[in-house]
């Protein structure tokens, strides 16, 4: 049942991409009320799908990396959802939905020899879902941060289409970019506290230094910094928008680096 419902969601949250692409080139305000439709409704189904397949999960069936791209993905939209009904931004869509999906194929694409995610004294999955937490923060950050861009070069050359009436205004996009960082900052310095205690319960060491530990390090450094010049120094606009794009090609780094680690555990 998990499964079905998962290739239902995937298939309401591609149509739901299609429909928002197209309603951030058109003047269809209909579009976007489709678009959120389709996006709630598979959200909808995700959720029964994430909660059949946490029933299925047990010591002897553990969670795999997968069901963690799909944790992110579900959070992803569940963001979405929630910004969408609070400041009726329907344009985010388009640009959220669209990781949603991409990220829900990679856990469907993953092959079945990525060794799944062993439990340890039940801090795994506070590491897991603290670290997803966080990523969420800073792909909000990134949406942000590419939307400001977008908008600040339409503003300069002067290009007011359909797309620059859709997008909403700097300030609030800088501020949305602040609060995700603010949000996700700590939330992932907790999960990289819960897996360092995990791995040494498990190894005997708090510190392996492999692709995922190295760069999750990276990406909170990254992230460390640029909070520190926003709330001090007073990063803002252009500079913070840049920046959060880079650090989020972190974020994605972080998420290979334990795909290759399952690619190592298992030659």
């Amino acid at each position: 049942m998990a499964a079905v419902c998962f290739m239902i969601t995937l298939v309401l949250y591609i149509v739901a991409t299609v429909s928002f692409l197209s309603y951030s080139l058109r003047r269809s305000e209909a579009l976007s009320q489709v678009s959120s439709g389709l996006t709630a409704v598979g959200f909808a189904s995700h959720t029964f799908a994430l909660g059949a397949r946490m029933a299925d999960v047990s010591s002897s069936v553990p969670p795999s990396f997968s069901d963690a791209l799909s944790f992110f993905s579900w959070m992803i939209i569940l963001v979405f959802l929630v910004v969408e009904f609070r400041h009726r931004i329907h344009v985010l869509g388009s640009f959220m939905v669209p990781l949603a999906v991409v990220s829900l194929i990679s856990a469907a694409a993953l092959p079945e020899t990525v060794p799944p995610l062993q439990p340890v004294f039940k801090t795994l999955w506070f590491h897991v879902t603290l670290s997803m937490l966080g990523a969420v923060g800073f792909t909000v950050a990134f949406v942000a941060g590419v939307m400001y861009l977008i908008q600040d070069r339409f503003l300069k050359s002067k290009q007011f289409n359909v797309l620059y009436s859709k997008l909403p205004a700097l300030d609030f996009l800088d501020h949305l970019n602040q609060q995700s960082i603010v949000l996700g900052f700590p939330l992932l310095t907790l999960g990289i506290v819960t897996g360092a205690i995990s791995a040494q319960f498990a190894r005997g060491s708090y510190v392996s230094w492999n692709p995922e530990q190295t760069w999750a390090v990276v990406t909170w450094l990254f992230y460390f910094i640029v909070l520190l010049g926003r709330l001090t120094i007073g990063w803002r606009a252009k500079r913070a928008a840049y920046l959060t794009v880079i650090g989020f090609a972190c974020v994605i780094l972080t998420l290979v680096g334990v795909v290759l680690k399952g690619h190592t555990a298992v030659s």
